[in-house]
C-alpha cells in the first residue's frame, strides 16, 4: 500500500506518517520547503517539498498512491484549501482513497446542530483571521464542498476540539454533529490521524462525512453503556 499525506509536516500530518509507518506503507509526504527538516524523524519516506495547492508537487507525489490523506488547511485568503483539493481530486490515481481532514464547522447536508459556542467561535473567528490574512474558513467550505460533489473514493473526517496525550484509541463518530455521543467535542490529536489511516480500509466511510470524537469521552462511553 503506497499513501501520500498532504500537510505531513504539521502535528496532525506527523501522527499519520507515524502510524502509516507503523502499518507497512509506503509514505510519500507532501510539506512545504521550509518544513522538511520537520519529518526527519522518519525513515524510508519519501518527501516531495513545495506548496500543497502546487498542482505539479501533487501531481508528482500521488503518482502510482493507493491512498491519499489530506490535511485541509485554509491558510491565507487565496483559496489554498480549495486548491489543495482540486489537485488531488484531479490528479489522484483513479479508484484511489482519499481521505480529507476539515473540523465539526463543515456540514454535508446541513443537519448538523451546533452550540452557541461554536457558532460564535466561527462567526467571530472567521472573518476576523481573514481581515488579518490568516486563514478563510470558507475556504475550506469550498474545497468540502468540491470533494462531496465528486464521484472519487473519498471520505472527510470532522474533528472536535483537539488535545494532545496517549492514544486512547480509534475514536468513534456519528453523521451529524450534535448527536448525543459526540456532546463531549474532544479528541486525541494522535487518534484523529489514526481515524484517517484507519479509514483508508475502511469501504464502510465511503461517501461519508463523519464526525469523530474520542471513544474514552464521557459521551461516547455513556452512550456504550446506554
Amino acid at each position: 500500500m503506497r499513501v501520500c499525506i498532504v500537510g505531513a509536516s504539521g502535528k496532525l500530518g506527523r501522527y499519520m506518517v507515524r502510524h502509516a509507518l507503523d502499518r507497512g506503507y509506503d509514505v510519500v509526504g507532501v510539506c512545504r520547503e521550509q518544513s522538511v527538516g520537520k519529518l526527519a524523524e522518519f525513515e524510508g519516506i519519501t518527501v516531495v517539498p513545495g506548496a500543497t495547492d502546487d498542482r505539479d508537487v501533487i501531481g508528482r507525489a500521488v503518482a502510482g498512491c493507493d491512498a491519499v490523506l489530506v490535511v485541509l488547511v485554509p491558510r491565507g485568503v487565496h483559496g489554498y484549501s480549495t486548491g489543495t483539493a482540486r489537485a488531488v481530486l484531479d490528479l489522484a490515481p483513479p479508484g484511489a482513497r482519499l481521505v480529507f481532514s476539515c473540523g465539526w464547522h463543515i456540514t454535508r447536508d446541513g443537519q448538523d446542530v451546533y452550540s452557541w459556542k461554536l457558532k460564535a467561535l466561527v462567526k467571530v473567528f472567521g472573518p476576523l483571521a481573514r481581515l488579518v490574512r490568516f486563514a478563510d474558513l470558507d475556504d475550506q467550505v469550498e474545497a468540502c464542498r468540491r470533494v462531496f460533489a465528486s464521484e472519487t473514493r473519498w471520505t472527510v473526517v470532522r474533528g472536535s476540539d483537539l488535545e494532545e496525550g496517549e492514544s486512547q484509541g480509534v475514536p468513534v463518530w456519528s453523521r451529524h454533529v450534535g448527536d448525543p455521543i459526540l456532546e463531549s467535542n474532544i479528541t486525541r490529536r494522535v487518534d484523529f490521524a489514526l481515524f484517517m489511516v484507519e479509514a483508508v480500509e475502511d469501504d464502510e466511510l465511503v461517501h461519508e462525512a463523519p464526525a469523530i470524537v474520542s471513544r474514552q469521552s464521557p459521551s461516547a462511553l455513556a452512550h456504550a453503556s446506554a
